[in-house]
């Protein structure tokens, strides 16, 4: 772990004490331990981590995370046309930076990469190999949510086929937030509370969030889990209002109108606003008016339009404001329920409640039921005068067309759309870190995540194709649940059980003499990686030879004794094995086989089709059985 220059953080009691003068303090929501960093994890030498801002570190560990929760072994995208958007704001680290003196001896190039807004999104492209656009977003607080409009764009352009999008906020000196405190932005109690009569400003807070975007047709086809749907998003610019920090009502009903045009819905249809909602007297009922302007066309007045902020919860993260309203409607839509807006008890006079068709959601509240899916829009307004709208809509696992999975296909879900012929008695979860200490500590992350509802066949494939691998491994064999998490408490806790650290995987093939009748069989009645390669065997074997191989595999038919038979059938058998291990994300660095096995070994290694093998194999057989003595 790697820290950096002290920072005076907040403490128990919530308030944040200048690092000068004890006296001056205002109310802030800070991220825990934000000054520690597994440098090592990314490479990273200890002097480039010292003089690496906070930001930068949380947005290499979060895209990191946000990869590995969509599913995405980070190190497969090496070389893609992957982009990167982030909203970064503030340089606070650079003036700690500056302060210190450090690099300053040698010159350190450190000093420049490590604090500025540019490096920090291209940070995350150099780290995971990423080739397509690198964009730093600063409009103020609607960086984030701007950034995601911006990859969205770049998706349906086919500038990028992947994009990471999000901001992140790291408040690291008290220069700006006595500035914002002064101009009367701040609340004076540490509460942020939007749409009340008391509000008075809202709280600085620190975060980061990144989303996976990936244009929906294709993640479906992939299998990928999809959280939610971008129906569409606009960006625009309050222009010459009453001032540059002044929101504009009719500027923000042009920004929602746009989205909606492009989402192709009509104001009605969306049930829940996420509001800016900075808790301020001035911004909170130009924001009320625009938004029931906008969606109020055509609503039933029974149905209004529900409001709410998550800045009332934990705070404006300021550039990575977008981005935490984005995840608290995901959320939100998942479970059909949306939490309580906080602190609104006084309806601010200053907003005509009884003429708009908006509702604020200070309970609880579940998601009104309907005939169309969860739709929500998220609002984020930069007091750079830019503003930004986004439409979300849940998905729905039925709307997923039906597909068929090839058999390079990284993606597929253990089961795929070929359930097994029959149960799989065991499964393996694969777990792995950069350290011993690593290895315990996923192993109880997975002991405090599994419960009886988790789908475990998801578990174990997505541990294997959708993580990177490190060099310490180990692989918990399971029947159920309880099988699983006694393992896995061991595993935590360093008992009883060997670690692997690093080395190479090689396959050995072994030839004519390790056939046995039935070999095969269990495997292609459990697993449909194996039971593909094997049908495709079949269909080779019988285009070549007119005859069945599978039969004489599995010891319904004799034969497997003579070499016309075994070559082919043990070459399908190795064939299969390959995948099935290639399935669950374990590949050799190295093939070695003998007799028959020479030809698996050498189609694992690519030197020919799957097909080509085996029509070779069933060639050679049927040489050697024409030979005197089967060809000893």
């Amino acid at each position: 772990m790697s820290g950096g220059f002290a920072v005076t953080r907040g403490r128990p009691d919530g308030l944040y004490v200048d690092a000068e003068t004890e006296a001056e303090r205002a109310y802030g929501g800070y991220v825990e331990g934000l000054d520690r960093f597994d440098a090592d994890f990314f490479r990273i030498a200890p002097v480039e981590a010292e003089l690496l801002d906070p930001q930068q570190r949380l947005l290499l560990e979060v895209s990191w995370s946000a990869l590995e929760d969509a599913g995405l072994d980070p190190g497969s995208l090496r070389g893609s046309r992957t982009g990167v958007y982030g909203g970064v704001c503030w340089n606070d680290y650079e003036k700690l930076v500056a302060g210190s003196g450090r690099g300053e001896s040698s010159g350190s190039l450190y000093r420049a990469t490590g604090v500025t807004g540019s490096t920090a999104v291209g940070r995350v492209s150099f780290a995971l190999g990423l080739t397509g656009p690198a964009i730093t977003v600063d409009t103020a607080c609607s960086s984030s949510l701007v950034a995601v409009h911006q990859a969205a764009a770049a998706l349906r352009s086919g500038e990028a086929d992947l994009a990471l999008a999000g901001g992140v906020n790291a408040i690291l000196g008290s220069r700006l937030t006595r500035i914002f405190t002064d101009a009367g932005m701040l609340a004076s109690d540490g509460r942020c509370k939007t749409f009340d009569a008391s509000a008075d400003g809202y709280v600085r807070g620190e975060g980061c969030g990144m989303f996976v975007l990936k244009r929906l047709s294709e993640a479906e086809a992939d299998g990928d889990r999809i959280l939610g749907v971008l129906l569409g998003s606009a960006v625009n610019q309050d222009g010459a209002s009453a001032g540059l920090t002044v929101p504009n009502g009719p500027a923000q009903e042009r920004v929602i109108g746009e989205a909606l045009s492009r989402a192709g819905l009509e104001p009605w249809e969306v049930d829940y606003l996420e509001a800016h909602g900075t808790g301020t007297e001035l911004g909170d009922p130009v924001e009320v008016r625009a938004a029931g302007s906008a969606y109020g066309a055509g609503r039933d007045a029974e149905r209004p339009l529900l409001v709410g902020s998550v800045k009332t919860n934990v705070g404006h993260l300021e550039s990575a404001a977008g981005a935490a309203g984005v995840v608290k409607v995901l959320l939100s839509m998942r479970h059909g329920l949306i939490p309580p807006h906080l602190h609104f008890e006084t309806p601010s006079p200053r907003i005509e409640w009884e003429a708009l068709p908006v509702r604020v959601v200070s309970e609880a509240t579940a998601w009104p039921a309907g005939d169309r899916p969860r739709r929500a829009a998220v609002s984020s307004f930069g007091y750079s005068g830019t503003n930004a709208h986004v439409i979300l809509e849940a998905y729905a696992e039925e709307r997923r067309p039906v597909s068929r999975w090839g058999p390079s296909d990284r993606h597929r879900p253990a089961e795929a759309d070929e359930t097994p012929h029959a149960p799989r008695a065991h499964r393996v979860l694969p777990l792995s870190g950069k350290s011993s200490a690593a290895l315990r500590e996923l192993a109880a992350k997975y002991l405090g995540f599994l419960t009886p509802e988790s789908p475990l066949a998801d578990v174990a494939w997505t541990a294997g194709v959708g993580r990177s691998h490190f060099a310490y491994r180990a692989g918990v064999v399971f029947g159920d649940l309880e099988s699983l998490r006694k393992q896995l408490e061991s595993l935590a806790a360093g008992e009883d059980r060997d670690v692997s650290g690093g080395g190479k995987v090689a396959f050995l093939y072994p030839g004519e003499g390790s056939q046995w009748a039935g070999m095969g069989r269990d495997l292609y009645e459990c697993e449909p990686a194996f039971r593909e390669i094997l049908d495709r065997c079949e269909a080779a074997f019988r285009d070549e030879r007119g005859g069945s191989l599978l039969p004489v595999m599995f010891g319904d038919e004799e034969g497997l004794d003579r070499p016309d038979w075994a070559q082919p059938a043990l070459y399908a058998l190795g064939s299969g094995l390959t995948a099935l291990w290639a399935s669950v994300g374990v590949h050799p660095d190295a093939v070695f086989g003998h007799g028959a096995g020479e030809l698996a070994a050498a189609g694992a290694a690519g030197v020919f089709t799957l097909e080509d093998g085996l029509r070779f194999a069933a060639r050679r057989g049927a040489l050697l059985g024409s030979l005197p003595a089967g060809g000893a």
